[in-house]
């Protein structure tokens, strides 16, 4: 078998290495797109928007646990894109003490703008797997969430 080029090695072997040398460097082809296209965001920021983007306002602890972050982390991404005009926090109608993230419009067209960068990274991400290999991917992946995601079994 032809080794794959720019991995460690014993990469090929090891499971959880190619998963995170995957997303890394998916996350760095996403950031070089967005800066090609004069976009200042970094892959947190983006994701965060685009959570929004997709699912409408959440309380800064949703949108924490939905990109797996602590809510100190998310408090800064909040506070940079709150900084750069792309979102608000607005009182919880439901709630008195929570507040909810709500794109501002500077946001939401960004998001419009960006979302063409994230397309165009995972084209080329999985431009070397056909339509078969893809579902695959999808599946085993969503397994993995899944099995990560169910209560551990008693011993």
């Amino acid at each position: 078998m032809t080794p794959v080029c720019n991995l460690p090695p014993g990469a090929e072997e090891n499971l959880a290495l190619l998963l995170g040398l995957a997303r890394a460097r998916i996350i760095a082809t996403l950031e070089a797109e967005l800066a090609a296209h004069g976009i200042a965001i970094n892959h947190t920021q983006y994701a965060a928007l685009k959570r929004l983007a997709h699912c409408g306002p959440l309380s800064p602890t949703e949108l924490a646990q939905a990109l797996g972050h602590d809510a100190g982390a998310m408090t800064r991404v909040l506070d940079g894109l709150e900084e750069k005009g792309y979102l608000r926090r607005e009182p919880d109608p439901g709630d008195r003490r929570g507040v909810r993230v709500i794109p501002s419009e500077a946001g939401a067209a960004l998001w419009e703008q960006m979302r063409g960068c994230g397309e165009r990274t995972m084209t080329r991400a999985l431009s070397r797997l056909d339509e078969t290999e893809r579902a695959a991917l999808r599946a085993a992946l969503k397994r993995i969430v899944e099995a990560l995601s169910a209560p551990e079994p008693p011993n």
